[in-house]
């Protein structure tokens, strides 16, 4: 079985000069206590102008996503890993994220990560790499940045060293650079979808903060949603198609081209404020 995705008109607006693979854990516990580690990929596209930070699979996805795409796309949804622009409009940073059942688009001023530069050095993936650190809203990281490869990138919304980010590291994050592909990708803009919900950055990551970090959402990730009662999901207002599917004795549900969690893991946010 496979699940066909719609997608709006995207302008390309660059082309990555090459594409950076980076593995990426996330140190977290379950419902009922039990530390676990999830784990999932995120490509940075590095152009001339711009970069485009994504998970994985809005990379590689192609109309029809088979059991392999949909099986990441599981372990994605647990771990709000956003897409995200640098220099997209210059100067700026654009953010389009899912928070069931919606998404979001959002635009801020790029923020000046003050980095500390330490004569720290390591070999990090075959790189002669230099240490730098970071206070960046509200959480501590510490990464590893080659002059190797001459680029400010790296992961996420990490970025603005003498060098690509090749590893970086809070405590309950880590990005490690797994590939780096050379490549002349076409880097688009979000798509043209009139239902995505446009707002402020700082009242985005406010309300992500409060639904994720709520005690009730790893037992109950849809405890704040109207349209589902009684562990059912009724069609309607918000919520428009449902498709369920079975694979190795697993369910999965869509929800209008999404994943649905019925199970989640406690949040660990990637900026705190």
């Amino acid at each position: 079985m496979v699940l066909v995705v719609t997608v709006s008109a995207q302008e390309v607006v660059d082309t990555a000069q090459f594409v950076a693979v980076y593995d990426y854990e996330c140190r977290t516990q379950n419902d009922e206590g039990t530390p676990v580690t999830d784990k999932m990929q995120v490509v940075v596209q590095v152009g001339r102008l711009l970069t485009k930070s994504m998970p994985f699979s809005a990379y590689s996805r192609t109309e029809e996503l088979e059991e392999t795409d949909i099986v990441a796309s599981y372990q994605e949804a647990l771990m709000h890993m956003p897409t995200v622009w640098i220099e997209l409009p210059s100067g700026y940073t654009t953010v389009r994220e899912f928070i069931f059942p919606r998404e979001y688009d959002s635009t801020e001023e790029t923020p000046e990560i003050k980095w500390v530069l330490s004569e720290d050095t390591m070999t990090v993936c075959g790189y002669f790499c230099q240490k730098a650190t970071a206070m960046f809203r509200g959480v501590e990281w510490n990464v590893y940045y080659t002059e190797d490869i001459p680029s400010s990138a790296g992961p996420w919304r990490l970025s603005g060293l003498p060098g690509l980010i090749v590893e970086a590291k809070s405590d309950a994050h880590t990005f490690h650079l797994a590939e780096l592909r050379q490549e002349s990708s076409p880097i688009t803009t979000p798509d043209q979808n009139p239902d995505v919900q446009r707002v402020k950055y700082e009242k985005l990551m406010k309300y992500r903060n409060e639904i994720y970090g709520n005690s009730k959402y790893a037992g109950n990730p849809l405890y704040y949603i109207a349209e589902f009662q009684n562990g059912t999901i009724s069609l309607g207002g918000t919520i428009n198609h449902m498709e369920v599917m079975n694979f190795g004795g697993k369910q999965y549900i869509y929800v209008d081209g999404h994943p649905l969690l019925t199970k989640a893991h406690v949040y660990q946010p990637l900026e705190g404020k």
